[in-house]
C-alpha cells in the first residue's frame, strides 16, 4: 500500500513540475518589453493554470510554423505582419482558429484544454483584452520551446 501511495505521489509532483510554466512573471516580463512596431502586430498566447490536463501540451504553430507550446499556467507573444492567419494545436485531433491580424493590433489567444478520447485536446480561441490580462498577470512567460 505505501508503494502505491509513494508511486501515487510521485506521478502527481512530476506531472505537475512537468506541465507548469517557469519564467519569469508578466510584471516583470512587461519592464523588458519593446513598444509594438506600427507596422506589426502582436499575438499573445495564454492558458490558464489548472489542475485539470496540466501535463496536457501542444505545440501552438501559426500558418504552419511552431511558434510556441500550450504550456498550463504560460505565456508568451509574437509580433507579424498584418494578415490572415491560422492557429493550430495538435493531440490526438488538431484544433485550428483563423483570424486576421490588422497593423498595431494585439490579438490574444487562449490555449485551453478539453476532454478527448485518449489524452486531453488543446483549443485555441480569441479572448477580449481584459479577459487575457487577467490571465497574463497570473501567468510566467514560458514559449515552452527548448531553445
Amino acid at each position: 500500500m505505501l508503494k502505491k501511495i509513494t508511486g501515487l505521489c510521485f506521478i502527481t509532483a512530476f506531472v505537475l513540475l512537468t506541465g507548469c510554466a517557469s519564467g519569469p512573471s508578466y510584471q516583470t516580463f512587461q519592464k523588458t518589453l519593446k513598444p509594438l512596431s506600427a507596422d506589426q502586430g502582436r499575438i499573445y498566447f495564454t492558458r490558464l493554470d489548472t489542475m485539470f490536463g496540466a501535463a496536457v501540451t501542444s505545440d501552438i504553430k501559426l500558418n504552419d510554423e511552431v511558434v510556441g507550446a500550450s504550456v498550463s499556467g504560460g505565456f508568451f507573444f509574437i509580433d507579424r505582419e498584418p494578415g490572415s492567419y491560422i492557429v493550430s494545436t495538435s493531440t490526438e485531433v488538431e484544433r485550428n482558429l483563423q483570424f486576421v491580424l490588422e497593423a498595431n493590433q494585439t490579438a490574444y489567444i487562449e490555449t485551453e484544454v478539453g476532454m478527448g478520447l485518449m489524452v486531453g485536446r488543446i483549443y485555441p480561441k480569441l479572448i477580449p483584452e481584459i479577459q487575457a490580462m487577467k490571465q497574463i498577470k497570473e501567468n510566467k512567460f514560458d514559449n515552452g520551446l527548448k531553445n
